[in-house]
C-alpha cells in the first residue's frame, strides 16, 4: 500500500490561468452592463462549480439547465479562446508528477471545472496519464466547500482521506479538503499566503517540492 496518495484542484493549482478565467468573467459582466472586482471574484466565483457560479451571477438559485448550460458554454468557450496563447504548467509541476509516478504514488484530479476545460487542459499539456482520475463539478452534488468532492477523491486513490493531500489554491478548496479529512498544500496563485494560513503548508509553486516533504507532512 502506498504511504500516501494526492488530488490536485486544477484550475491555479495545475496552471496558473484564475487571472484569466478573472478577465473573462469581467467581459461577460461587461456585457452586461455591470462590473465584477477581483475581491468579488475571489471570494464567489473561485474554486466554485459553474452551476454555482451562474446562479450567483444572475441571482436566480432554480435557474434551468438549459440556461446555466448556455450561459456556462459562453463564459468558458472566451476563457479558453483567451487564454489558449498562454497556457503552461506551474513551474516544477511536471517534475513532481513524473517522481510521484515513479514512486508508486496514486494521483487524481479534483475540479470544480467541467469538461471542456479539462480537455482543454489536457490538449496542450499532456499529463492524464498521471492521474487514475479526473473527479469534475458534474460527478458531485454539493460543490466546494463541501467536502463532498474531496470524499470522493479519497475513495477513488483507495487510501483514508488522513493518508491524503490535497493541492488547492481556493480558499473554498482549502475547506472542502481540509473538512473531507486531508492534509492541504495551497498555492499563491490567486490569493495571498495571509489569505491561505488554514492550509497546512502555503507554497509559490512546486520548485523544491520533494517526496519526503509530503510524507513529513502526512506523519505529522
Amino acid at each position: 500500500m502506498p504511504p500516501f496518495a494526492v488530488a490536485f484542484d486544477l484550475d491555479g493549482t495545475l496552471i496558473d490561468n484564475n487571472q484569466f478565467h478573472f478577465i473573462t468573467w469581467q467581459e461577460f459582466y461587461r456585457k452586461r452592463n455591470r462590473e465584477l472586482s477581483l475581491e468579488e471574484y475571489k471570494t464567489s466565483f473561485n474554486g466554485r462549480t459553474m452551476t454555482d457560479c451562474v446562479k450567483y451571477v444572475f441571482q436566480q438559485p432554480g435557474m434551468p439547465a438549459e440556461e446555466i448550460e448556455k450561459y456556462t458554454n459562453e463564459k468558458e468557450s472566451l476563457y479558453r479562446e483567451i487564454y489558449a496563447a498562454h497556457i503552461k504548467p506551474i513551474p516544477g509541476l511536471l517534475s513532481l508528477l513524473e517522481s510521484l509516478h515513479q514512486q508508486g504514488i496514486p494521483m487524481v484530479i479534483a475540479t470544480s471545472g467541467i469538461q471542456d476545460n479539462i480537455d482543454f487542459l489536457f490538449a496542450h499539456i499532456p499529463i492524464q496519464h498521471y492521474f487514475k482520475r479526473v473527479i469534475k463539478g458534474s460527478d458531485i452534488t454539493h460543490g466546494k466547500p463541501h467536502p463532498e468532492m474531496y470524499q470522493l477523491a479519497a475513495k477513488e486513490l483507495g487510501l483514508p482521506a488522513e493518508k491524503c493531500i490535497a493541492f488547492e489554491d481556493a480558499t473554498v478548496g482549502i475547506a472542502s479538503a481540509g473538512g473531507a479529512g486531508m492534509k492541504v498544500i495551497a498555492l499563491t496563485t490567486t490569493h495571498t499566503p495571509e489569505e491561505l494560513d488554514h492550509a497546512d503548508l502555503v507554497i509559490k509553486d512546486y520548485e523544491g517540492i520533494q517526496l519526503q516533504d509530503l510524507l513529513q507532512l502526512i506523519n505529522r
